[in-house]
């Protein structure tokens, strides 16, 4: 091949990778991270809302969990990965959405471990305690509240009772993956005075350790260190 069709060929792999990466930023928000040589640890994001079956106005911050949904399912086909580290600053959204992301983290067969930096609020907090072991930044703050809805509710004795089981579900995914007893929790969600005009209640960093629905306060550096222990001790689970 001449010099000059090299230089062609080059250019236009330029351009379309570069092509490419405009795309995904339209398309998903993000660009390329670098990351360390031959990672075995896959970082997984929940920012903003959670966005499930209505789509937001643009100028809302979004993780669309049908973008989520496929990354998790590549998460436990690949035997690369072997540990999953989820960043969580999210103010809740889709309450189903979320309960399906937090469903399917729970489910991976690889160590997991999150981390809630700035806010895990509303439908966050499954989410923050679906991986096998939750870190909150000391500054983090977590929003423990009843399912809210908006719009229109048709008042009859049948949307009632699906609101009541929507609720059952999301406590019963918090106690069943965190420590914290059912009846804790449902004081936490229904205490009237932590939020104006409004009930539940607001948890900072510690704090959320203290009630046993977060494991630790801490950082990227510890959460990494607990991951690679859990990885070890998976490793040395599937030898024997």
């Amino acid at each position: 091949m001449e010099p000059f069709e090299k230089k062609m060929e080059q250019t236009n792999q330029e351009d379309n990778a570069a092509s490419k990466l405009v795309e995904k930023i339209k398309e998903l928000g993000q660009t390329n991270v670098p990351e360390a040589p031959d990672s075995n640890i896959h970082v997984l994001t929940i920012i903003g809302q959670v966005e499930g079956h209505i789509q937001l106005p643009p100028q809302n911050k979004t993780t669309k969990y049908e973008h989520v949904l496929p990354q998790l399912i590549a998460i436990e086909q690949n035997p690369k990965i072997e540990g999953v580290i989820i960043l969580l600053n999210t103010v809740g959204g889709d309450v189903e959405a979320g309960l399906a992301l937090a469903e399917m983290i729970s489910s991976l067969s690889k160590p997991t471990v999150s981390i809630v930096l700035g806010g895990g609020h509303s439908i966050g907090v499954p989410i923050a305690c679906a991986s096998s072991y939750s870190f909150i930044a000391p500054t983090a703050t977590m929003t423990i509240h009843p399912i809210r809805l908006t719009g229109l509710v048709i008042g009859v004795p049948q949307t009632f009772e699906y609101l009541d089981k929507m609720q059952d579900r999301v406590i019963q995914f918090i106690v069943n993956h965190s420590r914290i007893s059912e009846q804790s929790l449902k004081e936490l969600m229904f205490a009237r005075g932590n939020l104006t005009r409004d009930i539940g209640t607001i948890l900072v960093g510690k704090e959320a350790v203290d009630y046993k629905i977060i494991d630790a306060v801490g950082g990227l550096k510890d959460a990494l260190d607990k991951l690679n222990d859990l990885i070890k001790e998976h490793k040395d689970k599937q030898v024997h």
